[in-house]
């Protein structure tokens, strides 16, 4: 099977993730709690969304889960959501 290009994989992403958080709701926000970043093997706390679907999304450093993420927004008050 050929590899996909750069834009194929990131059309394929989008779809998956469009399908995900298109139209839901975030119904609860806040930090991840000592035992969740623990049971993570995270050093550091970052934001959780959860949403109307029961689904949560949460930031990290990288694809492997080597530790939490902070979120950046398009807010001049607030550019940075950091992690704790």
């Amino acid at each position: 099977m050929p590899k996909k290009s750069d834009k194929e994989l990131i059309q394929a992403w989008e779809a998956k993730v469009k399908k995900k958080l298109e139209g839901r709701k975030i119904v609860e926000v806040r930090y991840l709690t000592e035992k969740e970043k623990d049971d993570a093997g995270f050093y550091h706390r970052s934001l959780v969304l959860f949403l109307d679907d029961g689904s949560y999304i949460f930031p990290q450093s990288d694809d492997e889960g080597n530790d939490a993420g902070a979120f950046c927004t398009s807010w001049e008050d607030m550019p940075i959501i950091p992690v704790i």
